[in-house]
């Protein structure tokens, strides 16, 4: 898959895992209220990779369609997920079901896991030794690992460590719609994850709600956002998925310009120096 040249500032393609794309938005496939709305919905959102939950039950629905049957291969590169897994154990084992199905459908991420190692169902906040175990395990297999971790930066940085390909803090727990809650940690995971290492990718994953929660996290300097929640459970996923798109757009924009520093007191738009003085009455 070659990406179009774009002329766009701030538009210019970026690398992740051995490949090249232009869309720094990352979308999942889960939770839409009909496949055809996901098919609209990520047509929409300019996204080249998708995630797919690999569990087999997950690659069809109630009526028996598979999941692939509304994706153009030709298009997107798949990333499998691990979504629902809550050991490293079961993890490591949806993760090569993964490479097994899309070496089949010859795509581009057959080599790609999203690793997700889960501590409870309630929060769905990642386990960090669990996590750490899957990386090493997959990373040594072969794996380019996509990892999804909470906003702690050392936590971000063992996993780098153990051989991630990518590190993918959480802005806030899946699903919560809650956006970037705690921007000082994604920050101090970005210096760190890229520190001596400027191109290493960190993507936000997880917990944003709208395209303004996607612009921030842009803003902040991550390489990119991926979301599903948002788009898919939207009163309008298609628009939203446009709101998305454009907004990564804007804050990747916004980051690369450099804004003004923020300060206590006004500072006037207008040069005051050699300005005309009005005094009433004269």
């Amino acid at each position: 898959m070659t990406p179009e040249t774009t002329t766009e500032p701030g538009t210019q393609p970026f690398q992740l895992a051995g490949h090249t794309f232009n869309s720094r938005l990352l979308v999942g496939t889960g939770k839409y209220a009909t496949m055809d709305l996901m098919r609209d919905a990520l047509d929409a959102s300019g996204s080249e990779i998708i995630t797919v939950a690999v569990r087999r039950e997950r690659l069809f629905n109630e009526e028996g369609k598979s999941l692939l049957e509304y994706l153009d291969l030709d298009r997107y590169t798949i990333l499998p997920n691990t979504a629902g897994c809550f050991s490293s154990e079961d993890a490591v084992r949806v993760a090569r079901l993964g490479r097994d199905l899309l070496e089949q459908l010859d795509n581009p991420g057959s080599e790609w896991v999203k690793l997700e190692v889960l501590g409870d169902k309630k929060t769905l906040l990642p386990d960090p030794v669990g996590t750490l175990e899957a990386t090493r395990e997959l990373a040594a297999d072969g794996f380019k690992v996509l990892c999804y971790t909470s906003d702690d930066p050392i936590s971000a940085h063992r996993i780098k460590d153990a051989g991630a390909t990518a590190v993918m803090p959480a802005g806030s727990p899946i699903g919560s719609g809650q956006g970037i809650l705690n921007r000082n940690n994604i920050v101090l995971c970005l210096e760190l994850l890229k520190q001596g290492d400027p191109d290493y990718p960190v993507i936000v994953d997880a917990g944003v709600g709208a395209a303004s929660d996607v612009s921030q996290a842009m803003e902040l300097g991550a390489d990119g956002v991926l979301l599903n929640t948002a788009v898919a459970h939207a009163s309008d996923p298609v628009m939203m998925a446009h709101a998305m798109r454009h907004a990564t757009i804007a804050g990747r924009q916004s980051y690369l310009a450099g804004r003004i520093d923020k300060k206590l007191y006004a500072t006037a738009s207008s040069p005051m120096e050699g300005a005309i003085s009005y005094i009433p009455g004269e």
